[in-house]
């Protein structure tokens, strides 16, 4: 066994075990990246353009905050590398391609629970949803 791979073993055992909720809440460049990763595999790039698209350009991630996030992502069992391909839209360009693990998935659905419960509360005190008179 390689040292990424021992290493990678040792953090997945460290977070064996916690239940999804425990990562929760998450930081809203992480909530959009385990999103984007909902749809499939995708590389950072992709992720990137998912992000701005699906938040009408009100969220933007720099390189430096995706990379970062996935790094945490990857150490935490969240989100795994499929590995690296050739980008036909970018010709022989190769990229490292992400997805994520039964666990990020759990952890996203978690998330997304806590927030539409926040959103139901935000209505129940009519900050959000009332229309005007």
């Amino acid at each position: 066994m390689s040292f990424g791979a021992r290493e990678a073993a040792i953090i997945t055992k460290r977070h064996a075990g916690r239940p999804p909720e425990a990562y929760l809440p998450l930081p809203p460049a992480t909530f959009q990246i385990l999103l984007a990763l909902a749809d499939g595999e995708q590389h950072g790039y992709a992720i990137m353009k998912g992000v701005t698209a699906r938040s009408e350009g009100t969220v933007r991630l720099g390189p430096g905050t995706l990379y970062g996030a996935l790094k945490r992502l990857l150490e935490t069992g969240l989100v795994q590398e499929g590995g690296e391909r050739a980008d036909p839209e970018r010709g022989d360009e190769r990229r490292r391609y992400y997805r994520l693990t039964q666990l990020g998935l759990s952890v996203a659905r978690a998330e997304a629970q806590r927030l539409e419960a926040m959103v139901r509360a935000a209505r129940r005190k009519k900050l959000i949803g009332v229309r005007p008179a």
